[in-house]
């Protein structure tokens, strides 16, 4: 009995001491904290979203989720053959097209209008602070962060592993000119080296100007926060990224909620909307989006084109990897005009006519 607490307390030091590794970011503190207290949504040392969000939906707590996660039976979890993917090289690209290459779950890079811009790029191929334990799909690590020339702007959503990645943010950080993040998400990324005056923070509403032709709006979404056992200490965002003829939503991680139809209304032509489709469950149902929510949410915004992204990459829910892009043919078919590209496979933003095929059938 002694020998099994001695194991347990060096576990238990262990694994505290491994929380004061780089990985986990910093606390927001100084005139960056002051910053968040004077917004209407920080409360109590915690952001929170418009509405009371739950954490778990009715009649689940973190035991039975627990439980479920660890001892449930949920096949097909992951693929049985590599991901499809297209080798596209980003270095050669010309920078006149307006364009974007997804690089599976919520990675991908865009250029409008000569601006580079790459969104919370996870090239580690882990979402997870312990390595190994959450790793991508065969073929959906096709891209690293050596595959990424410079960068004008890092677009990140929220703190979250899957989003934002302490080893490729270390890798990226000579390739990128300037970040752009919600509050509070800063004081990670100067704590990784990155020099505060290449940070731009945000708050929903707040808007900044790059390089005279794009405008970039930070919006709600219905998330959290959080890389310890502290949550919400920094902002969740989406963006609305605009130039003189085109209007692109980046819908990062969201519960279905009002700002789907209000940012709809304040933005009326969103020609082509990234919004989550994957990693939901009734059981966490108000920070992600179930498919029919997805369809509904897609609705409201009332965008032109949709693309789902937040799948075939990393297991993180407990429904079958192709679940959520299967849902899109039965319940958005007639309702969507949704595209589906490759991980790779450029997609022309302003070709409307442009055709994707279902790549993830009998994988």
């Amino acid at each position: 009995m002694m020998i099994v607490l001695l194991i347990i307390v060096a576990l238990v030091v262990i694994g505290f001491a491994y929380t004061f590794h780089p990985r986990f970011g910093a606390k927001p503190e100084g005139k960056r904290l002051e910053r968040m207290k004077a917004t209407p949504t920080f409360q109590d040392g915690k952001f929170v979203n418009i509405h009371p969000t739950p954490d778990f939906g009715e009649g689940y707590n973190f035991w039975n989720v627990s439980k479920e996660f660890f001892f449930g039976n949920y096949p097909n979890k992951k693929p049985n053959a590599s991901i499809p993917f297209v080798s596209t090289d980003l270095k050669s690209i010309d920078r006149k097209q307006d364009l974007l290459i997804w690089f599976g779950h919520s990675s991908y890079y865009f250029q409008l209008k000569g601006v580079r811009f790459l969104v919370d790029p996870v090239f580690s191929n882990n979402a997870s602070p312990v390595a190994g334990t959450t790793k991508a799909f065969s073929g959906a690590d096709s891209y690293g962060s050596d595959a990424i020339d410079t960068i004008d702007y890092l677009i990140i959503t929220h703190d979250h592993y899957d989003h934002l990645d302490y080893a490729t943010m270390v890798e990226l950080k000579g390739k990128v000119k300037q970040v752009i993040c919600g509050l509070g998400v800063g004081a990670h990324l100067e704590r990784w080296g990155y020099d505060p005056s290449r940070i731009t923070e945000l708050y929903w509403q707040e808007s900044a100007t790059l390089q005279d032709v794009i405008n970039i709006t930070a919006l709600p979404t219905r998330h959290f926060s959080g890389r310890s056992f502290q949550r919400n200490t920094t902002l969740w965002c989406s963006y609305m990224v605009q130039s003189d003829d085109f209007t692109l939503y980046l819908g990062g991680d969201s519960g279905y909620d009002t700002h789907f139809a209000e940012i709809g209304k304040q933005f009326p032509n969103i020609d082509l909307a990234l919004l989550e489709n994957g990693q939901y469950n009734v059981m966490w149902q108000y920070i992600h989006l179930l498919p029919k929510e997805f369809v509904q949410a897609s609705i409201d915004l009332n965008a032109k084109r949709i693309f789902p992204i937040h799948n075939s990459k990393f297991s993180l829910a407990l429904h079958t990897w192709n679940e959520p892009m299967d849902s899109l043919e039965v319940l958005g078919k007639d309702l969507l005009d949704v595209i589906t590209p490759k991980i790779g496979e450029v997609v022309y933003l302003k070709d409307k006519t442009q055709k994707f095929n279902t790549w993830w059938k009998g994988l």
